[in-house]
């Protein structure tokens, strides 16, 4: 019984030493009211408000440039700005700068120049130059138109100029019987007013109407009228 007790004892401390061991979970893993402090900060500072601050605005060109005119020198006086007379100025000649070259071109018009065109004219050279065109125009006073040779047509342009009464004054007698209707029918055969007057004139007008172109008697057929003649040759 006792060799039986011993063996089993054995067997169980044999066991034990093939048994692997339990790692160290590290200190503090096993205090419950540590973590619970850990985690409870750690929600604290995430729930807590973050301020956001914005960057520094960056500073111009301009305003580095007044920064370092305005620091203090040696003498801790601001610095001076150097003089107009040594800065170079745009509008003022300089070696970097020359004047502009003006170009004097004798074959360019100076008409547009008063001061140019007032130096070499005047009152007495205008009134010459005047007088010169002038003597260039030549005036042709209006004449009679001459007759054609060989024409079988009248001139009704030389009947106008001779004579002066107004359309519709009664120069000439007429009779005959529906004047007005052969009036109307005879003078819309005819392409124009002056087709009508020469042909008028060249069966024996303004004495004779055999066609009834004339109804008024004022020698002027199918509303022909010698007013644009006549004004012609007044102009």
């Amino acid at each position: 019984m006792m060799v039986r007790s011993f063996a089993v004892a054995l067997g169980l401390s044999a066991l034990a030493a093939c048994s692997p061991a339990v790692p160290d979970s590290g200190p503090g893993f096993d205090d419950y009211d540590v973590y619970e402090a850990r985690r409870a900060a750690r929600d604290a500072a995430l729930e807590a408000p973050v301020t956001v601050r914005p960057p520094a605005a960056a500073e111009s060109p301009l305003d580095a440039a007044r920064a370092a005119l305005a620091e203090p020198g040696a003498s801790g006086e601001a610095a001076a700005a150097p003089p107009r007379s040594a800065r170079e100025d745009p509008m003022q000649a300089s070696p970097s700068n020359p004047p502009p070259v003006v170009v004097n071109n004798p074959g360019l018009s100076d008409e547009n120049d008063f001061e140019a065109v007032s130096e070499r004219r005047g009152i007495e050279s205008d009134a010459e130059r005047l007088a010169r065109a002038q003597a260039q125009y030549q005036v042709i006073q209006p004449e009679a138109l001459p007759e054609r040779p060989g024409a079988r047509e009248p001139n009704v342009v030389a009947f106008a100029l001779q004579t002066t009464h107004p359309v519709g004054t009664r120069v000439w007698s007429r009779a005959g019987i529906n004047a007005e209707a052969r009036f109307r029918r005879n003078c819309a055969e005819y392409a124009s007013s002056d087709r009508a007057q020469a042909d008028f004139l060249a069966r024996g007008g303004p004495e004779r109407d055999p066609r009834g172109l004339d109804p008024d008697g004022d020698g002027y057929a199918c509303a022909w009228t010698p007013a644009p003649f006549r004004a012609a040759v007044r102009d």
